[in-house]
């Protein structure tokens, strides 16, 4: 019912990525730009999505099941997962056991730099009206371990004026 409820529910997060996908009429082939091209963005935590029909029938499908002895022993080390989708026809599709998701300090294979920039950018778009305007702000967050105190102060010391216009996400 709520944008923090949406947030920690695996089901809302899950459907809200099938959607997009199967919006889009595809996934990328590559998991790093299936991460970025299905982020979700707060316009998919908004009220529209929130409710968006599609979404929630995705969700009334979706059941939950503990895997068992052997994924309660890989925790807390990882967080083994695993996603099994039916497809009609009885198809399925198994992702196996994910011990270190994308994102995870122990997950090896995501190029989380090019991740995180691309959440930056994403979210800086919906701020700033200028790309050049995300690229700075974002570095000097990127700096702020080495940058002084009284540049730290600063870091939104800019000019507000200049942010973008939009409704509310929330409606």
């Amino acid at each position: 019912k709520t944008r923090q409820c949406a947030d920690h529910s695996m089901a809302f997060i899950v459907s809200r990525i099938l959607v997009k996908a199967l919006q889009a009429g595809k996934v990328p082939g590559a998991m790093d730009a299936a991460w970025m091209e299905l982020m979700l963005s707060p316009y998919d935590y908004g009220k529209d999505a929130l409710y968006d029909p599609a979404t929630r029938a995705l969700m009334a499908k979706i059941s939950f099941s503990h895997g068992g002895p052997e994924y309660d022993a890989k925790y807390p080390d990882g967080i083994p997962t695993q996603i099994d989708i039916t497809l009609k026809g009885g198809k399925q599709i198994s992702s196996g056991m994910v011990m270190y998701p994308s994102g995870h300090a122990r997950n090896t294979t995501a190029d989380l730099r090019q991740i995180l920039a691309h959440k930056n950018r994403m979210l800086g778009d919906i701020v700033f009206s200028d790309r050049g305007q995300v690229d700075s702000f974002v570095q000097s967050l990127v700096n702020m371990k080495s940058a002084s105190a009284s540049d730290v102060c600063g870091l939104y010391d800019f000019d507000w004026s200049s942010m973008r216009s939009h409704d509310c996400i929330d409606g």
